[in-house]
């Protein structure tokens, strides 16, 4: 039977979020590889936004579902208001002082523009321009597939139970 309706993660994908990498914080480079077949949560993050308290809940996300198969990562970015101004050690330091961050923070990436991390192109042409981030604290969920899953603004908290709810359907 034909359906007219499909989901994002129904797309024909060229590539999956497992083809992707990243320079971690440490400036050491972090595939995304090594997460095959468990669910992401990957998060462009800042240090002087007003969603920074949001790093509490995603850390406390993290701790609740790592375990189940949930790798959260934050991705440092300056796009937005130049609320990510300081060095990758300053941003390691800021996360792990001030909220105890367990999971992987990688260096300060561009998430647009024309420079932009491959990552975030794949995003727009796999999901559209709703995928890429408007503000800091952006939430792309990717299922264990290595499909864009859902997308959360800056506003929905990662402790939501909209975000609860999906990650409990597919984790």
């Amino acid at each position: 039977m034909f359906s007219f309706f499909s989901t994002k993660a129904d797309a024909n994908y060229k590539n999956l979020a497992h083809n992707f990498s990243f320079k971690d914080i440490n400036d050491k480079e972090y595939s995304l590889q090594q997460h095959k077949g468990k669910t992401l949560l990957i998060v462009n993050v800042a240090s002087q936004c007003g969603f920074t308290k949001q790093y509490s809940d995603l850390q406390k996300l993290h701790e609740e579902y790592k375990d189940k198969g949930l790798v959260l990562i934050g991705i440092p970015s300056n796009d937005f208001g130049n609320q990510e101004p300081g060095s990758n050690s300053e941003i390691k330091s800021f996360c792990e002082t001030n909220f105890g961050i367990t999971f992987p923070i990688m260096s300060k990436t561009l998430v647009l523009g024309k420079d932009q991390h491959p990552f975030y192109k794949w995003v727009e042409d796999n999901y559209g321009k709703s995928g890429i981030p408007k503000w800091n604290f952006y939430k792309i969920l990717i299922n264990k597939q290595g499909k864009i899953e859902e997308v959360y603004n800056s506003l929905t908290n990662p402790k939501s139970s909209k975000i609860v709810k999906k990650l409990k359907e597919i984790l």
